[in-house]
This record gives structure tokens, sequence and C-alpha cells, in this order.
């Protein structure tokens, strides 16, 4: 009696296309058939299409992990290309989530991606998290972080968040195996004056890359049953020194408020009045001055078009100034303003002429700091109206006034 090829083999779960392409982890002893089935069946959410979103997310879709969630409110601009690998020229102004879907699906077209084009809020968390097995948090803005991280907590899902910012970044696994919670460590938000993001600190692209990555892996090795490396730990990583640290983080706490033996949030609160801050990683706008204080970009064009004398005072740090400046500015820093330079150079000026000073910065905000300072420091000197801030800065006036003038 003859027999068939067909019952002369055993096969696995994979098809022969899966074999063939998840060939090189799929002999790992770690992974084998078994994890690379998990990593399959596997349901990931990335919050945060950005720097650490588009290499987390790339590297989950060529392992083989079966669905994506894709979640981020913005569109790609120009300034993203240098870190966010993902998105590039000809998807700028596209959704970030499906400029990432278009990307993922040349690499691995097998992987299903779900778009979510939104802000991540107290009233759709729950239900988005609900569906996925583990939670990247790639967010820039620290409401974000503790919105994500309740949800994850009530939804009982781990939590592998990142964080980058100029040449450090930072890597933890939150909720997994009776770990702490974002909140166990950090039960107040910090003052959102001290919170800097990416668009005011700048950042390196590789190193979004490097955290990026390994919270691909961190989610990699918990889909398959290899376990989490960074639960209770914190791994920090300084890209100029080249250092590696990895720190023991404190056990949960027993009087968390979300994951405690009795906690007290049960459900999602406004994250934003609770931390004092917007869920966004835009710069967030300041408002110091009254509008008598301030005056347009728009205005300015005609203070300088009427040739009327006056002082232009730039605070952007000395390394920005050198991108793109006014001829007739003199550079200030914001974070040197106590050394008292700016103040002694103001009062030569006015020696001369009782001139109008303009205060100028990149977004308008460090501007209204140092027009208070000056006030302060020369109110015998200066009248009221002799002292005023650009609103929106050098953006307003590329925005408004000279397309031409360079954004960066």
């Amino acid at each position: 009696m003859e027999t068939s090829l067909e019952s002369r083999t055993t096969k696995c779960s994979l098809s022969n296309d899966e074999i063939s392409r998840y060939s090189r982890q799929l002999i790992l002893p770690e992974i084998g058939v078994h994890g690379q089935t998990n990593l399959k069946n596997g349901r990931v959410l990335i919050v945060g299409m950005g720097g650490l979103g588009c290499p987390a997310s790339l590297y989950l879709a060529a392992a083989g992990v079966g669905t994506l969630g894709l979640l981020d409110y913005d569109c790609v601009e120009i300034n993203n290309l240098h870190r966010q690998t993902l998105h590039a020229e000809d998807t700028v102004g596209l959704s970030k989530v499906k400029s990432a879907s278009k990307q993922i699906k040349r690499i691995n077209s097998s992987v299903n991606c779900i778009e979510h084009h939104q802000s991540l809020d107290s009233k759709s968390a729950v239900q988005i998290i609900e569906g996925y097995d583990i939670v990247i948090d790639a967010s820039d803005n620290v409401p974000t972080r503790y919105l994500v991280n309740d949800a994850c907590v009530l939804t009982g899902k781990p939590l592998i968040s990142g964080s980058a910012l100029r040449f450090e970044g930072q890597l933890t696994t939150y909720n997994y195996e009776n770990g702490p919670c974002y909140r166990c460590l950090y039960p107040k938000p910090p003052p959102a004056e001290a919170v800097t993001n990416c668009s005011d600190g700048g950042v390196i692209g590789a190193v979004t890359g490097f955290i990026g990555s390994l919270q691909a892996l961190e989610a990699i090795k918990m889909l398959a049953g290899v376990g989490a490396s960074y639960s209770r730990r914190l791994l920090m990583f300084d890209g100029l020194s080249g250092d590696i640290r990895t720190i023991k983080l404190r056990a949960k706490k027993e009087d968390c408020p979300v994951c405690g033996k009795e906690p007290t949030i049960k459900e999602l609160e406004d994250y934003e009045l609770f931390c004092g801050c917007s869920a966004t990683d835009k710069t967030r706008s300041l408002d110091l001055l009254t509008p008598e204080e301030r005056i347009s970009a728009q205005g300015y064009k005609k203070v300088l078009d009427g040739g009327a004398n006056h002082i232009l005072i730039d605070v952007r740090p000395q390394n920005e100034f050198s991108i793109c400046a006014f001829k007739n500015a003199e550079n200030f820093p914001i974070n040197s303003i106590e050394d008292g330079k700016m103040f002694k150079y103001i009062k030569e000026q006015l020696k001369m002429e009782n001139k109008q000073v303009f205060v100028l910065c990149k977004q308008g905000n460090d501007s209204q700091k140092a027009v208070l300072a000056i006030k302060k420091e020369l109110e015998e000197e200066l009248s009221k109206d002799l002292v005023k801030d650009i609103v929106g800065g050098l953006l307003a006036w590329s925005t408004n006034v000279d397309n031409d003038f360079p954004i960066y």
C-alpha cells in the first residue's frame, strides 16, 4: 500500500512561508514554534507613532506580531523625519498612523494594523487598551503617561514605557507579574514648567531608535513566553558617554492609589488637570504678559519697515541663535539671564537714546519670562510700554511674515 508524502511528515502550526520568513528567530530555543505562534497571535498597542513608536512597531512587525494597534493624533511633519524612521518625505502631511501602517505593510503584509488616528483620553483609553495584550508607551508627555498607566492597571495589561530626550533614554516595564506601576514610583506629577520635551530640548534620532528597539524586544520576549527584562528595573542610556546602567526599582506600593491593596482610583480621571499641562508633545504656550506688553510678528515688521531705532534681544540658546537670527539682534540666552549681562547691555543702550526694547525667542515663551525679568530689574529705566515680547517668536515670524525664514 502506497503512503502519501504528506502522511510521512509532521507540520507545525506555521505555514511554509512563515517558517521561511522567521527562520532565524524560529531556531532560537527561547522562541521556537510555540513562541512564534504566540507572536502571530499577539496584539500590541503602540501609543505614539513618533521617535520611539516607529522603531518599536517596525521590529514588532518584522518579528511577526500578528496585530499592531497604532495610536497617534498627529500628522507627519518635516522635522519628524530625522528620528521617526517609518515616515518619509512623501508622507509629510499624512496622519502618522496612516504613514506607519503603509510602511509596515511593505515590510510584512501579514500584519494586521489597526489605525487609531486620535488622542488617547479618559473616555477611550480603557475600551481601546482592553483589545490588546501589551501596551507600549511611546508618548512624549506626562498626562498621557499617567493615563496609559492607570488604564493598563484597570485592564490588567503590562506597560512597556520608554522615553528619550537630548542624548539620553530610559526604559522600564510596569504592571507586569505584580510589579510596580508608574504611580508607585511617581505618585505626583512634576511641575509643568520643569518638564522638557523634544521640541524644546531636542533629541538625537539614534537614541529614540535604541530605546524604541528595546521596547520592541521587551514585548517580543513577553509574548513569546521568555519574560520581561525590565520589570522592577530601569535602564538608563547616555548616548554621549555610551554608558548603559540598570538600576533596581522599588517594589509595588501597597498603598498605591491605583494598583495597591485598597485602590482609590477606580476609573480614569482628567489627566491634564491632574498634571497641570496639556496631553500633547507640542510646546504649550505661556500667558505671562498683558496684550499691551506684547507685539505680533506683523507688528514688529512695521517697526522694522518704519526704521524705528530699537533694541532687539534674542533669548534663545547660543546654538539655536547660530541656526538663524535677525541681523540686528543681540543674543542673551534665557538660562544665563542671572549673570546680568543683558541688563547691563540694555542700560548702556538706553543711555544713548530712550529706545524701545523687543524680546524674541523661538515660540514666544522664554521671551515673556525675559520681559518680566527686564521690567523687574530695570523698572526705573524703562516705562511699562517700552519693553515688549514678540508673540509666537520666530515661528510666528516665519508663518505670518517671512515664509523663507527657516523653521527648526
